[in-house]
């Protein structure tokens, strides 16, 4: 009984001591890699303060410029004729936001029932740090945001969504409105009844996707990873057994590399 005590704490001991995701070793040319990002993240950061300064100053210019034209005005009578003017314009440009918000809603309801299934991939959070999983939220927002503005948009997954990935998206404002799919399960999981129609676009598929089908569901990986992680989506896709493809980015755009990797 001691023993089987000692071997169960010794087990314990042994899961409370191991890490919670496979330490990184980087090589000497992804290091340079990952230098320049910070590089890159800490100009955008800086230009992103400077946009926003600038913008400050616009609405102070703005504001000036307002006081100056009703202070110009001859009588009170003219004063109210502008100012009333300017409510009209702003509850009209209100008007048209409303209405673009809209249809935007219709349409992506829409594709909900009928439009092109493409799920993101978020099981990857433990192969990322802090930073680049933040990257990845950023361009999670733009793809939802594109996808809002098509006239055919598709229909969005977000699968695997939990941990630290759910956290930052939980953070951003309005996320609990969009619509789209939110899923703590694995695609595997949340469509396991359309396991056959699954198709996972990796770079390293044989299989060129020249054409969409509605019937199948297009999983892209959220992986953001400076290139530490080469052949993972493909790997994935095939102990799974499912379908892959590769999209024909090389027969339209010069890339800067041999090949071409499109996980976010």
């Amino acid at each position: 009984m001691e023993e089987e005590k000692e071997t169960k704490q010794d087990d314990q001991n042994t899961l409370e001591n191991q890490p919670n995701s496979q330490p990184t070793i980087l090589s000497k040319n992804a290091k340079k890699k990952l230098l320049k990002q910070q590089k890159w993240e800490a100009k955008k950061a800086e230009k992103k303060a400077q946009m926003k300064e600038q913008k400050k100053k616009e609405g102070e210019r703005k504001r000036k410029e307002w006081e100056e034209k009703l202070s110009s005005c001859a009588s009170e009578e003219e004063r109210l004729k502008l100012i009333e003017s300017r409510r009209e314009l702003r509850k009209e440009r209100m008007g048209k936001r409303a209405e673009e918000k809209e249809e935007k809603t219709q349409r992506l309801r829409k594709a909900k029932e009928s439009g092109q299934n493409i799920v993101i991939d978020l099981e990857f959070a433990d192969l990322m740090t802090t930073s680049e999983i933040h990257s990845l939220v950023q361009q999670i927002i733009y793809c939802y945001a594109v996808n809002g503005r098509c006239a055919s948009p598709g229909h969005l997954w977000l699968t695997g969504c939990r941990g630290e990935m759910e956290n930052q998206l939980q953070r951003l404002p309005g996320f609990d409105k969009w619509i789209i799919e939110k899923e703590s399960q694995s695609y595997i999981e949340a469509l396991q009844d359309q396991k056959e129609n699954l198709v996972y676009l990796t770079a390293d598929s044989e299989t060129v996707l020249d054409e969409l089908d509605l019937k199948k569901i297009y999983i892209v990986g959220g992986l953001v990873d400076r290139n530490r992680w080469k052949g993972l989506t493909m790997k994935k896709a095939n102990d799974q057994g499912i379908q892959t493809a590769k999209l024909p980015i090389s027969s339209y755009l010069k890339m800067s590399s041999s090949q071409c990797r499109y996980s976010l």
